[in-house]
């Protein structure tokens, strides 16, 4: 209740003109709600017929992290290997070395020619022997490698694949349970679809949602307002977009990679459960989205008048401790480059927004600038054509030099015995125009009447709305 009372209060310092009392605001609140949980509903259920589209999209940084992990494992030229190998070639000659183990010699040759591919038998036997290789004790390994005499180059394709680091798998599909991962309830693969499904509708609607969110915290815009709102949204779904693919793309990845070399490094198999990894992809990639929101949430704060240049500019060291500390928590992994890749971006946002708050702030100076100068102007024209009524129409300029209650002609010295005079009473019309005098114009429409002020509220309000 506290929270939605200080939300109330933030809408009508926003808009002071429209003070609405609490239940009106609940009202307005509700309104938002409902049309935000239609706009799911419906994008939901547009994007769930999409779902084998959306599963492989979410798999796909999986068998990167595989795929890279593999690669780093395989010898290359500078390894020493006799002939390089991709990981496509790799797991196909696996493959193709235990179809052909279970072969008499005769059938094996003719199962190789069969196939036609010198390159893909090379790596096939050379798979072979390298699986032998690595069920030999350490101390016969070398004598094994010695009898290849006859083979040099195979010999030296095992003996780079021996001299790595990292050994690569002599299994085949070493990937286990993260090609198809696994999923340990009946009803847990429907249900990874519905949440893929609205993890897709937020994507899609997020102009959507954004707008209700802003009309409700923004009510009461004018026309030209309204006219900046379109670009401000297409500006909040392209930080989102920019945000979801940065995360996708080279932060995700990057994050498997790091609990797949730790799970490795620990001798831990990487089975990772379908339900699980869905939950954190996806919370992983939204929340990056989010993130990238700070300008949009930094500038409406800004337009309530909450937050100014000079409080941005002034505090930020502070400003960039808070995004790390909100990176810390809202990144799922505990290293510290996982953290920078998301404060970096945010930090150079909230930049950004500093440089744009800035130029608001001159905008604004210059045109209270302008507003005073046009205001200077117009009692300039008026006095200006005052004097000129006046020197057109002698006769008003003596009808108010006689009746000036502070001319010295008037002190004739007996003031002091009567009442003082009231200068309002100077209000009422003169002699001339009591005896039917017309030769003044109307007040209305001479140069005589005062000019307001200030532009009256509601002309201010249709000025603003053109």
């Amino acid at each position: 209740m506290y929270l939605l009372k200080k939300v109330f209060q933030i809408r009508d310092h926003a808009n002071p003109d429209h003070e609405k009392p609490f239940l009106e605001h609940l009202e307005d609140l509700r309104v938002m709600i409902t049309r935000i949980v239609v706009t799911l509903l419906i994008s939901m259920i547009a994007c769930f017929s999409f779902q084998e589209q959306l599963m492989n999209v979410l798999r796909q940084p999986v068998e990167t992290v595989w795929q890279t992990h593999l690669a780093n494992q395989l010898p290359k030229k500078a390894n020493g290997a006799a002939r390089p190998v991709d990981v496509k070639t790799w797991e196909r000659a696996k493959e193709v070395e235990r179809a052909a183990a279970a072969l008499p010699e005769t059938d094996r040759a003719a199962f190789f020619s069969s196939l036609n591919d010198p390159e893909l038998r090379f790596h096939a036997e050379s798979a072979a022997i390298y699986r032998a290789v690595l069920l030999l004790p350490e101390e016969r390994r070398a004598d094994f490698l010695k009898s290849l005499d006859d083979r040099a180059e195979l010999r030296t394709q095992v003996q780079a694949l021996l001299s790595m680091p990292s050994r690569p798998s002599a299994e085949i599909d070493s990937r286990g349970n993260l090609k198809l991962m696994s999923a340990l309830k009946p009803t847990e693969t429907f249900m990874l679809s519905m949440k893929l499904s609205f993890f897709a509708g937020i994507v899609v609607s997020f102009p959507l949602l954004l707008m209700y969110v802003l009309q409700f915290i923004l009510p009461g815009l004018h026309n030209n307002e309204r006219k900046v709102l379109w670009p401000a949204l297409a500006i909040g779904f392209g930080l989102f977009l920019g945000g979801v693919a940065f995360a996708y793309f080279f932060v995700l990845p990057r994050a498997l990679g790091f609990f797949f070399e730790w799970s490795g490094t620990l001798g831990v198999s990487n089975d990772w459960r379908i339900g699980e990894y869905i939950t954190f992809a996806t919370r992983f990639t939204l929340l990056f989205g989010l993130s990238f929101e700070l300008p949009v949430v930094v500038m409406v704060i800004v337009k309530l008048g909450l937050l100014t240049y000079e409080t941005m500019a002034r505090t930020r060291r502070y400003a960039i401790v808070a995004i790390f500390v909100l990176a810390a928590v809202l990144t799922p992994t505990p290293d510290m480059f996982t953290l920078s890749l998301m404060a970096a971006p945010m930090i150079i946002l909230y930049e950004i927004c500093i440089w744009l708050a800035y130029f608001i702030n001159r905008k604004e100076k210059q045109a209270e600038e302008q507003e005073a100068r046009e205001r200077m102007e117009r009692l300039l024209r008026y006095e200006e054509e005052h004097a000129a009524y006046l020197e057109a129409h002698p006769e008003v300029a003596e009808h108010d030099h006689h009746h000036d209650p502070h001319h010295h002609d008037h002190d004739d010295g007996w003031h002091d015995d009567l009442p003082q005079h009231d200068h309002h009473s100077d209000m009422h019309p003169p002699d001339e125009l009591a005896d039917g005098h017309t030769d003044l114009p109307d007040p209305a429409d001479s140069p005589t009447s005062p000019p307001p002020d200030s532009i009256p509220e509601a002309e201010e309000r249709r000025r603003l709305d053109s």
